[in-house]
């Protein structure tokens, strides 16, 4: 796992967002797991998009559809613009990100205003919310 982390952060794979998806480390952050579901659609890890769901939400988590999408796309860039809390002592937190792809031939952009929160000391995605 010495490729580029394809989060965009200038570090490994495995230095980078690899540790979490492997389960050697929980993210810190909002914006680590932000970045390592990024990460997760890349390498097609849907598991961990699923594990890193909040628990109320996990029972509806569609993987067929995900794997679908994560596999008939071809992740071209991420751009995180904005953090609000979601440090290591919050329990809440936002991250506002551009996930750029490849789609049908076309490069489209997915803009989203993320809300993750924390429970038991770990961080999980809730959902898309109002910019």
């Amino acid at each position: 796992m010495t490729q580029p982390c394809p989060c965009g952060r200038d570090r490994s794979l495995s230095e980078c967002c690899g540790r979490f998806l492997d389960g050697n480390a929980r993210p810190g952050t909002a914006e680590e797991l932000m970045r390592s579901r990024y990460t997760a659609f890349c390498l097609q890890r849907i598991d961990y998009l699923r594990e890193t769901l909040w628990p109320r939400n996990q029972p509806s988590f569609d993987t067929a559809a995900t794997t679908r999408w994560a596999a008939d796309n071809h992740w071209a860039g991420l751009t995180v613009i904005a953090l609000q809390d979601g440090g290591p002592a919050d329990r809440k937190g936002t991250v506002l990100f551009e996930a750029r792809y490849l789609a049908g031939g076309r490069l489209l952009t997915h803009r989203e205003n993320s809300l993750f929160q924390k429970k038991k000391g770990r961080w999980y995605y809730v959902e898309a919310v109002p910019e």
